[in-house]
């Protein structure tokens, strides 16, 4: 600044001396007016290329300019570096926060003083039904109309949560939602949203089984007490206390059976999957299957009659398959048991062992029985569901045969299929991966 002022002195006095010289005092002043306006001119003029830099904020397009004006504009473009620096800094953090919260299984929505929605994530939009441009800056109530929500949100304190329906993509499919809001900053509000279908879902299967077992243990436990009440307090004769004594026996067993099952459901869930360092051969183990079969389809009928249904095994393939033989041995033994139950006498079960792909090992059983219809089909692995309660009792069944066998074969990689049409027999299927299958040893 100060060598600026210099040169303006410079060359005032140079001006002043030629004017002088030539035209007097008057001339003087003149040439002295005209230096210092002309001066002030430029200095305005770079003053102004300055000034529209600035507003135009292009850091990369900063006027070349001399002296003390090339010092400012280098001195303020550093510093808008700088502050550009700054600004990107914060926009990628802001940005990190933003994907992480995007990446957040919960809804996240972000509510001004006035209950508008200035943001949200995708999850937020999907569970309560908004999009997050078109309505932003929407009041969240008249976004989100449910009755239960609109109570919640005009309470002074929201120290709990509600649980309200959420959007659902399918009619047949109901969406439960946990809503809370939070409050922070100068009057904002946080809604955190959460999908709680699975946990209420869970729940009534919880208390679904609970009912059931119960009621699947009081009947026997009725029918023993009866029994007992009835050796104790009447004078009975000896064929009629054997008579009574193995009705209590059939019971016995029946509870028995029913909490053996309940046990070994609660081992497979509770136990890592078997690895694939055990060979179990196949043919053996179908054999065993075979033979239980025939003694429980003797069972339904006379003692000197034998079985009365037909078992068909197929030629079983000198193969191994890598699992625990007792899983095994029971997933399989429930589905030829259950189609020795549900086929009429003089029916026909067959079991084989086949290859149908270079991806899948497949154990079936095809039974001539009744035949189920199809809107029973997706629900039959379900834990104590019956197509017919009345009859499966008859049968012995407990409703968790095939509830073990999906467990069984899917902690063996594989699937359970069902095929079925009612008057033409059922096809159970074990679905195993080809990588289980081992070489004969």
């Amino acid at each position: 600044m100060a060598t600026h002022l210099l040169s303006l002195i410079f060359l005032s006095l140079v001006a002043a001396v030629t004017a002088w010289w030539h035209g007097g005092a008057t001339g003087a002043c003149a040439a002295v007016a005209l230096i210092s306006w002309l001066w002030i001119a430029q200095q305005l003029w770079r003053a102004r290329r300055l000034e529209g830099w600035l507003r135009a904020g292009k850091v990369e397009d900063a006027p070349a300019l001399k002296g003390l004006w090339r010092d400012l504009s280098d001195r303020m473009r550093r510093l808008l570096q700088q502050r550009d620096k700054q600004v990107q800094l914060h926009m990628d953090r802001l940005q990190f926060f933003l994907q992480a919260i995007q990446a957040s299984p919960n809804g996240v929505t972000l509510l001004d003083s006035q209950g508008r929605i200035e943001w949200c994530n995708d999850t937020a939009a999907q569970h309560l039904g908004i999009d997050p441009q078109r309505d932003q800056l929407q009041h969240v109530v008249h976004m989100v109309r449910d009755p239960v929500f609109s109570r919640y949100f005009a309470q002074d304190q929201h120290q709990g949560e509600v649980v309200i329906e959420g959007r659902s993509p399918s009619l047949t499919q109901s969406i439960k939602l946990s809503v809370q809001l939070h409050p922070y900053g100068d009057g904002q509000q946080l809604l955190l949203t959460r999908d709680i279908t699975s946990v209420l879902q869970a729940e009534v299967m919880r208390r679904d089984f609970v009912a059931n077992v119960s009621h699947e243990i009081r009947t026997p436990l009725t029918v023993l007490s009866g029994f007992v009440e009835t050796l104790q307090n009447l004078p009975l004769g000896h064929d009629e206390q054997q008579h009574y004594l193995a009705l209590m026996a059939v019971q016995a067993s029946r509870m028995q059976t029913l909490v053996s099952d309940l046990l070994i459901l609660s081992q497979l869930e509770g136990s890592p999957p078997p690895g694939k360092g055990e060979p179990v051969a196949l043919a053996p183990l179908t054999q065993q299957v075979h033979d239980d079969a025939l003694a429980l389809s003797a069972l339904q009928g006379s003692e000197s009659s034998g079985p009365v249904h037909t078992l068909v095994m197929a030629p079983v393939p000198e193969w191994c398959l890598a699992g625990s033989r007792h899983e095994l041995l029971s997933a399989m033994s429930n589905l030829v048991n259950n189609a020795v139950r549900y086929t009429p006498a003089g029916g026909t079960i067959r079991m084989a062992w086949s290859q149908p792909d270079d991806e899948h090992v497949v154990f079936s059983v095809q039974d001539t029985g009744p035949g189920i219809a199809a809107e029973h089909l997706p629900r039959l692995s379900e834990r104590f569901y019956r197509v017919d309660r009345s009859r499966s009792r008859e049968t012995g069944g407990t409703g968790l045969g095939l509830a073990i066998t999906k467990h069984v074969v899917q902690r063996h990689g594989g699937q359970l299929r069902i095929e079925s049409e009612p008057g033409r027999g059922s096809t159970f299927m074990l679905s195993f991966p080809v990588s289980r299958l081992l070489p004969a040893a």
